[in-house]
């Protein structure tokens, strides 16, 4: 596939590549995100501050964590564009609290965009059969079978999902930066061997 812009012809791997030197260039930190760190300890201490501070801060997620059949926290992506863009994130899949597997998030844009951001989120599965839909895929696409819960819900976050019948269960919290709005559109979650 070619992407065409102003004329010319446009690799995927030019635009992926051009996606990750518009991270760099933003002023992103590729470590923050934890590549080149320290692999699994420095993503797990990472996946427990986050869920330390999502029980802190919305304690409804315990409560929606305790119904999921598992939940993928990610504690950092980080996303960036100027005409073209990117996004990058690593995290951990928690069943019953213990991980089992490390995923990264990726994501590649083009067209109107100008900005940075970074935010955290959370996908709860909330049945079996969404966790195996996951787990076995090569590469799954975050898409219209996920329910975004805002932070403003707050403490209530975890009751209401069982009633909604909602597959996958989004959370999106801690957002800073200046393009508006977080979306997990066009994130795409792959396996990683940290």
């Amino acid at each position: 596939m070619a992407v065409t812009l102003s004329g010319g012809i446009l690799s995927r791997r030019a635009f992926v590549a051009s996606s990750l030197a518009v991270l760099a260039g933003c002023g992103a930190s590729v470590d923050s995100n934890g590549v080149g760190g320290q692999g699994a300890a420095q993503i797990d201490a990472r996946v427990k501050a986050t869920r330390d501070y999502l029980a802190s801060n919305f304690p409804g997620t315990v409560d929606l964590e305790s119904r999921a059949a598992g939940v993928l926290i990610m504690p950092l992506v980080t996303e960036a564009g100027f005409g073209l863009g990117g996004g990058y994130g690593r995290g951990a899949l928690l069943i019953k609290g213990v991980t089992v597997d490390y995923y990264a998030a990726a994501k590649a844009s083009f067209g109107l965009q100008i900005g940075a951001q970074q935010y955290g989120h959370a996908l709860y599965f909330m049945n079996d059969a969404a966790l195996a839909r996951f787990r076995q895929g090569s590469g799954w696409a975050a898409g219209a079978d996920l329910r975004y819960a805002t932070p403003k819900e707050g403490a209530a976050v975890g009751r209401d999902t069982t009633e909604i019948g909602a597959p996958v269960e989004a959370f999106v919290f801690a957002q800073q930066g200046l393009i508006a709005g977080a979306t997990l559109s066009g994130l795409k979650y792959t396996r990683i061997i940290p």
